[in-house]
């Protein structure tokens, strides 16, 4: 599957929102719990946990109960600081005065660096889903596991529906498909991939609170979509036409479909040939997995 067309420099703007707000939004906490009830078909017990995109993950609570020995690495996306420089929040900050370790960027992260690459609610943000998996391969140990979640491509179908009735464009940029997260597992070299989805519908007393809390969630990175500045006239069809959803009992309803997915770093193999050559790192590691060279 070739890279989703995405417009990077809407999806950073995105981010340095999500990354300085005092709070992940409540829908990421809420996956995270469900993603952390998947927990226990992973036997293996991380000594170090890597929490990809970790604030705008809202999973802090959920890995320290689930693994409460293990050393968590904060990692944050590359060129969008969570701090001040000085290492410190905003002043107006809630989390000035929480004293969190400054997190890594994310280019900075060694190699084998955790048993557990634990991505929350962030790979529906990325412009180049396929060059990620890899780096996530690279930052796994051998034998270590990745767990993730993302949006699916049922998210936010009403309002999609709603812009092309209006002839509005598109509302965000494309969801990919759980089946192609499968594919690019696969391609990046991860073993045993395991892909599943559920449905979550969210409702709202108002369009002002949707349209805020879709807000938190990130923004428009098509870039297909309106290329000029919206009009206050346009929001009040906007929220007219949101307003026009409400159920009987006056709620706004929205469908998300959450994607769930895990697999493992497998043992590197060496192509076999007339000779083959291993190094000596990759031989002791498929020694101890059991394999053998081009298994």
């Amino acid at each position: 599957m070739a890279g989703k067309v995405i417009d990077a420099a809407a999806l950073a703007r995105a981010q340095q929102r999500q990354v300085r707000a005092d709070d992940a939004p409540w829908l990421h906490g809420e996956v995270a719990r469900r993603m952390a009830e998947r927990l226990p078909v992973i036997r293996q017990q991380p000594e170090v946990v890597i929490d990809w995109w970790a604030h705008a993950g809202g999973s802090q609570a959920v890995l320290a109960q689930a693994y409460p020995k293990a050393r968590r690495l904060r990692v944050e996306p590359v060129g969008v600081p969570s701090q001040q420089p000085g290492g410190l929040a905003p002043w107006w900050s809630a989390r000035r005065w929480r004293r969190e370790a400054p997190p890594l960027d994310e280019a900075a992260l060694p190699a084998a660096a955790g048993q557990l690459l634990w991505a929350n609610m962030m790979l529906h943000a990325v412009a180049d889903p396929e060059a990620l998996l890899q780096r996530w391969r690279r930052a796994l140990a051998v034998d270590g596991f990745l767990m993730f979640s993302t949006l699916g491509p049922d998210t936010l179908g009403g309002l999609r529906a709603l812009y092309r009735d209006a002839g509005w464009g598109t509302a965000h940029a494309p969801f990919t498909d759980m089946h192609d997260w499968g594919d690019m597992l696969v391609a990046a070299g991860f073993a045993d991939p395991v892909m599943d989805q559920e449905r979550l519908t969210l409702t709202w007393a108002t369009p002002e609170a949707l349209l805020g809390e879709l807000r938190t969630f990130g923004s428009n990175a098509d870039p297909a979509r309106f290329a000029g500045l919206r009009t206050p006239r346009w929001r009040a069809h906007l929220l007219a036409a949101l307003g026009e959803r409400a159920a009987a009992d006056g709620r706004i309803a929205l469908e998300f479909e959450l994607v769930y997915g895990h697999a493992f770093n497998p043992p590197p193999r060496a192509r076999l040939a007339g000779e083959t050559r291993v190094p000596l790192d990759d031989l002791r590691a498929m020694a101890r997995s059991g394999r053998r060279p081009g298994a």
